[in-house]
């Protein structure tokens, strides 16, 4: 078996983790392969293990990828993996973690879940943003969202949205958000848009403090085509890709749809979606109890 293992170095809890995978895995048929950054980390922590290598320029193939860190983690393993296929289990070091639900002190269980193959894996669709410009976006995917945002103004700016070649509102707004339901427990709920569980083919459009109370956030299916237009004072605009972010000029149309992959995300027996909900957002708990 190969593994991809992909981490925050600025966490410290990373370390102990990998102690832990290196033990449990010490007398499996293993190797391992490294980001650069992480790679160097280890090596200079005295932790690295012999059947270790570095992943050069991207091109890597592994039977699975460990993210360990964060969501925001999670979704640079994501762009990593890109159209690879491969699986990805998150491991949490950081703080709510929607998409790396396994926590430090479980991480042994899941792995010795996945040695016997009894996990299971989810397909999260993914954004793909092209640009009429054809502006240099490195990584022109996302999984959680899409952000169109102001940029170096306290100015409002208008965002015209049209689906499937209908027009369907001009945002006045701080911004506009384009969400998988992946990313429905990120970016767009903070603005109060809905929670979709990761199974719905569809999308949300999600404003961000937006200047007409009468808008709100719109549910579309997946399968259609969305084009942004941008007006602003600046005369530019922040594009923002699971934040990934570039400023491009307000002449840049966007079009938004959804990428033909996707990524796979390994999910342990009992580690359902309404599950999450409750022990990451308390859901349904009552205070007064």
């Amino acid at each position: 078996m190969k593994i991809a293992i992909f981490g925050n170095t600025n966490r410290p809890a990373i370390l102990s983790c990998l102690k832990i995978i290196f033990a449990t895995l010490e007398k499996k048929d293993v190797s391992f392969l490294f980001e650069k950054k992480l790679y160097a980390y280890i090596r200079a922590n005295g932790l690295c293990p012999g059947n270790a290598c570095v992943i050069e320029n991207g091109d890597f193939y592994a039977d699975l990828a460990l993210s360990i860190g964060g969501d925001g983690t999670f979704l640079t393993t994501a762009a990593h993996v890109g159209n690879k296929q491969i699986p990805i289990l998150g491991v949490n070091t950081g703080r709510l973690g929607f998409l790396t639900d396994v926590s430090d002190e479980n991480i042994e269980a899941a792995i010795e879940v996945i040695l016997q193959k009894k996990y299971y894996t989810e397909e999260r669709s993914l954004l793909f943003v092209e640009t009429s410009a054809n502006d240099s976006l490195q990584y022109p995917y996302a999984l959680n969202e899409v952000a169109v945002l102001k940029q170096d103004t306290s100015s409002m700016i208008a965002i015209s949205a049209m689906v499937n070649g209908e027009p369907v509102h001009t945002y006045q707004s701080d911004g506009l958000i384009v969400s998988t339901p992946t990313g429905s427990t990120a970016y767009s709920m903070s603005v109060g848009g809905p929670i979709v569980v990761p199974q719905a083919q569809s999308f949300v459009l999600s404003p961000v403090a937006s200047h007409s109370l009468n808008v709100r956030p719109l549910i579309i299916p997946d399968s259609w085509e969305i084009e942004l237009e941008v007006n602003s004072r600046t005369g530019s605009f922040l594009l923002a890709l699971d934040g990934r972010s570039i400023v491009l000029n307000q002449s840049s149309k966007l079009k938004i749809s959804k990428a033909a992959h996707s990524i796979k995300m390994i999910k342990q027996p009992g580690h359902t979606f309404f599950n999450t909900l409750k022990n990451k957002l308390m859901w349904g708990m009552d205070k007064r109890n």
